[in-house]
């Protein structure tokens, strides 16, 4: 396994915080080398130049946190996030749609916005939240990920209901195949959970910025500069 810093999605998304709780929150995490910084969309300018300096990616979501607005909206958005230079993009599928069976809408819904990722060649990730979601839902709408070309599947956004589960990464490990990557998130404090999410087949994980120091441990012992290959 990777070092388990690799692995972090840091996320900044209380949408409470003040500019000054933005900067501690990166002060609080950038010793530990996150994979990337998951923000609000207003915040990507400020946080931007801190990514860049240390090194690390910076991710962005969209359609959050609920996934209910026009398609059109979402591709503008996206548009928006990649002319600003994010690298990566946790969108909020319309899990309302997926609870209605609108499998056809679901898939525009997600191509509206991979349209465009993927020339610009940054990640995508889908947010579930499994929480509202069925078994048979959670598989069917990996399949739809994978048909409309993302990245990633990722559980929950933290902001309703349940975060990951072992039964729900599995299922969607499962679903997956090898054919796009998993990304559990919410309720991950400590790293013999992240560490099973990982044995269980995850590629990235989703943690609270304040999560982060238990994650990882020392800060003397994270490398100065870049991170592994870890996708």
């Amino acid at each position: 396994m990777d070092p388990l810093h690799t692995y972090l999605d840091a996320a900044i998304l209380k949408p409470e915080m003040n500019r000054a709780e933005v900067e501690a929150a990166l002060d609080l995490c950038l010793p530990f080398r996150p994979r990337t910084f998951c923000v609000r969309p207003a915040d990507i300018a400020f946080v931007q130049p801190h990514c860049q300096k240390a090194g690390l990616g910076l991710c962005v979501v969209l359609g959050f946190p609920h996934g209910d607005q026009l398609s059109a909206s979402k591709a503008d958005e996206a548009r928006r996030y990649l002319d600003l230079g994010v690298d990566e993009i946790d969108m909020v599928a319309n899990y309302g749609l997926v609870r209605s069976g609108l499998w056809d809408e679901v898939r525009r819904d997600l191509e509206a916005v991979t349209a465009l990722t993927r020339p610009a060649g940054k990640v995508l990730k889908v947010i579930f939240e499994t929480a509202h979601l069925q078994a048979e839902e959670v598989r069917r709408l990996v399949g739809i990920c994978i048909e409309a070309g993302a990245d990633f599947v990722k559980t929950s956004t933290g902001f309703s209901g349940g975060g990951a589960t072992e039964e729900v990464v599995r299922l969607m490990v499962a679903a997956a195949a090898g054919r796009i990557r998993v990304k559990p998130s919410g309720g991950i404090r400590d790293a013999a959970t992240a560490s099973r999410f990982i044995a269980l087949g995850a590629h990235r994980l989703g943690v609270g910025h304040t999560s982060v120091p238990a994650l990882c441990g020392d800060p003397d012992s994270m490398p100065s500069a870049g991170h592994s290959a870890t996708y």
